[in-house]
């Protein structure tokens, strides 16, 4: 024991990972003790089994309801049960009647494993070591703290659930199942994390998923060797194709019902426990400008919100370089009247465009990043005021003219219409290299620029599939839900580039009875009709 306390917490646990117990609570004693003794929140409790058999119970309170473990664990324990009051208990059959009939635990086993008893212990669980026993029973009673399930922040819709994943993996789980009540359901749960130990669910559909896809994501997470994963983004990094590419390609969301419509296409969830998000594999570029308003909407509906999405994608990303082009390059593209317009407008700016457009653009990103840090309370107010009142005084300084003002509003608002945040993002870095592009070279440079973002695009995948797909690769079942989204009925298949070992999402014959006649049981007609034969 000398040389164990020498020793590093790590290291006693590996040292004592395989050695079994010999039925000595004071071994086990003496053993979490120099593992975990220095923590005050660790609960040593000694007692008797039955008021006969020495016992230990260990547990971390800051991890359990210890009200729960008193009346539950310890209560049931010490007392003998009614039917073996009279009856010599031998501790060959002890173990038996603890876990048969004493405790009412489903969440219970038997371990004789000290390094794994350690773990149990700092995973949340209750630990009981009785005199005599060469196993000690480990129970789940982790309690932790956790917030309501609410409506997500990031992803809000006008006709839609309002639940949104929270920190906790069995609840998020619970989300899944509750929406997935099918035996095809399938949750792999492994551990990553030397220090942390972070539960990591990989979720998919058995059936749907091509088995590959289900390979190769655990063959990604298997390799991850690191102290923490904190949150579901760590992940990311770490599975992604191009790590030095500034489009995601891996999608994350706070909402179970976008989750299992990705499942039910033939992607993989995987969630952390700890983190409110989940990632979906693969996705391509498409997926991040879809919302789960456009199929819980008629498809008209939809997919003319889709269509203005888009366009406020591409304003997002090329408005401020196009201005920069036309304005110092090519003003003859403006009409006349406009022309006049714009000239009065820049008369007192001292700067050239770009030079303009790159001030009120990193005005802009800065006034963003402090809004989101703000307090709810303060940043909602600095939001609106202080574009009102920064933009009025730039124009009034001279520091900017009224149509640049207007151009940085469009591209803004253009870029809080794309519905993931991660892609959104992306979109406002590439904006500066092309407002650079354009300030040289003008439309040329914004021209070349795109070229480039196209090239890009259309070299990246995510786990294989093409990022453009289903326009590059073209696939006329994935155009249907590519720019509009089509009607149900439209799209029997799923998407090819999954390739899901089941690839009808329809009924045969769905279209069919979707659109054919009804009775109209309640025209005015035949109801006028029956009136008079009455």
């Amino acid at each position: 024991m000398h040389d164990q306390e020498k020793s590093e917490p790590e290291q006693i646990l590996n040292q004592y990972k395989d050695i079994t117990l010999n039925g000595s609570i004071e071994e086990v004693v003496s053993f979490i003790n120099n593992l975990l003794g220095q923590n005050d929140d660790l609960i040593i409790r000694r007692f008797k089994v039955f008021s006969e058999f020495p016992a230990v119970i260990f547990y971390f309170s800051a991890l359990t309801d210890q009200v729960m473990i008193n009346q539950e664990i310890m209560k049931p324990l010490m007392y003998v049960p009614e039917h073996l009051q009279n009856e010599k208990i031998e501790i060959s059959v002890l173990k038996n009647i603890i876990s048969d009939q004493a405790l009412f635990y489903s969440q219970s086993k038997f371990e004789r494993y000290l390094g794994h008893i350690a773990e149990a212990i700092l995973e949340g669980k209750t630990v009981v070591a009785v005199e005599g026993m060469d196993v000690a029973l480990l129970i789940g009673s982790r309690t932790v703290d956790k917030r309501a399930v609410e409506q997500p922040q990031t992803e809000q819709v006008i006709q839609g659930p309002r639940e949104g994943f929270i920190e906790p993996l069995i609840s998020n789980l619970g989300l899944l199942r509750y929406r997935l009540p099918t035996a095809d359901f399938r949750v792999n749960i492994t551990k990553i994390g030397t220090k942390t130990k972070s539960m990591v669910a990989v979720c998919y559909l058995e059936g749907i998923v091509n088995p590959e896809l289900v390979k190769e994501v655990n063959k990604r997470l298997s390799a991850i060797d690191i102290d923490g994963i904190l949150d579901a983004g760590y992940l990311e990094q770490f599975i992604e194709d191009n790590h030095f590419s500034p489009f995601p390609q891996i999608m994350n969301t706070e909402r179970p019902d976008k989750t299992v419509a990705n499942m039910l296409e033939g992607r993989v969830a995987i969630l952390v426990d700890g983190s409110p998000f989940a990632l979906i594999a693969p996705v391509v570029f498409s997926s991040f400008y879809q919302s789960i308003e456009d199929y819980t909407t008629r498809y008209l509906q939809g997919s003319f919100v889709r269509m203005a999405r888009v366009v406020a994608l591409v304003f997002s990303l090329i408005f401020s370089a196009l201005y920069v082009a036309i304005i110092s390059f090519n003003p003859e593209l403006i009409p006349t009247k406009f022309a006049v317009a714009v000239a009065g407008g820049r008369a007192g700016v001292p700067f050239p465009a770009v030079v303009e457009i790159l001030i009120m653009e990193v005005s802009m990103e800065v006034l963003r990043e402090a809004t989101i840090r703000l307090p709810q309370q303060v940043g909602g107010a600095l939001s609106i005021v202080g574009v009102l009142v920064i933009g009025q005084a730039a124009v009034a300084a001279g520091f900017a003219s009224p149509i640049t003002v207007v151009a940085i509003a469009l591209t803004t608002i253009g870029s809080f219409a794309t519905p993931a945040y991660n892609a959104a993002f992306a979109l406002r870095m590439l904006r500066f290299p092309l407002i650079f592009l354009a300030g040289i070279f003008g439309l040329y440079g914004l021209v070349v620029g795109l070229i480039l973002i196209c090239n890009h695009l259309l070299s990246l995948r995510s786990f294989g599939v093409p990022y453009m797909t289903p326009a590059i690769p073209w696939n006329i079942q994935g155009l249907k839900d590519l720019v509009i989204r089509a009607p149900f009925w439209w799209m029997k298949k799923r998407p090819p580039a999954l390739f899901p070992l089941d690839t009808d999402r329809l009924g045969p014959d769905m279209k069919q009875i979707v659109l054919q006649n009804s009775d109209n049981a309640l025209d005015p007609s035949k109801m006028g009709n029956q009136e008079e034969d009455k």
